[in-house]
């Protein structure tokens, strides 16, 4: 099974009933680090005009929302949106839509920062630059942006796979009709994080947590 974006897609779409269940663990540590994770956001987005990327269900769209001015929030999958829309009733201040991470062209507004929370880490390495080009394009400067996402825990989310040749990884994932899906899936330690975006903009921020990666800048 080859990666594309239809692909992640249609994996998504099979999985936006269920996705929410991820952030539901009993592990205390998970849920400290999921709690540490919503306050870093909440603090850097506060009142800003925010674009989000792959927003999916909208779970941390509604976190932002309650600091954040306003909040647009994008997503390829159909189905993931719907899910976010029913959570729309309870802020006035977000606007979801449908489109594409990797050029935005559905995206209009003015926005101060940008939000991609577990995106990040199905980005193809041969593409992080057209992304965060892309990305970083939609936003006024001074603007203050804000990802996180997944470390590596054996044993967590699938799988891993590796492939000869191929400088992505993969996770094997079920979807909710059984079907088994090879979803990209890259991890960062430390130092990876700092090479990627100690070049992109300033003030960089890191903060590893057992289960998941934040980083924090400010694009100029």
């Amino acid at each position: 099974m080859a990666h594309s974006d239809e692909v992640l897609r249609r994996y998504y779409d099979q999985r936006a009933n269920v996705y929410d269940d991820m952030y539901l663990r009993s592990d205390p540590v998970w849920r400290k680090d999921l709690e540490a994770l919503a306050d870093e956001m909440a603090k850097a987005l506060s009142g800003r005009c925010v674009l989000e990327v792959a927003c999916g269900t909208g779970f941390w769209t509604e976190i932002a929302a309650k600091t954040a001015t306003r909040v647009v929030a994008v997503d390829a999958s159909e189905k993931m949106l719907e899910l976010a829309r029913k959570r729309k009733k309870r802020s006035v201040n977000v606007e979801y839509v449908h489109g594409d991470a990797y050029s935005l062209k559905e995206v209009t507004g003015k926005f101060d920062a940008g939000l991609a929370n577990f995106w990040f880490s199905h980005v193809p390495k041969s593409r992080i630059g057209e992304f965060l080009s892309g990305f970083h394009s939609k936003l006024e400067r001074p603007a203050t942006v804000f990802m996180a996402d997944n470390r590596y825990v054996p044993g967590i989310g699938g799988q891993l796979i590796t492939k000869l040749g191929i400088e992505d990884t993969f996770k094997l994932r079920e979807g909710a009709d059984g079907s088994k899906h090879e979803v990209l899936k890259n991890y960062y330690d430390r130092d990876a994080l700092e090479q990627l975006f100690s070049s992109q903009a300033s003030g960089l921020k890191i903060h590893e947590m057992q289960y998941f990666w934040s980083v924090q800048y400010v694009v100029t």
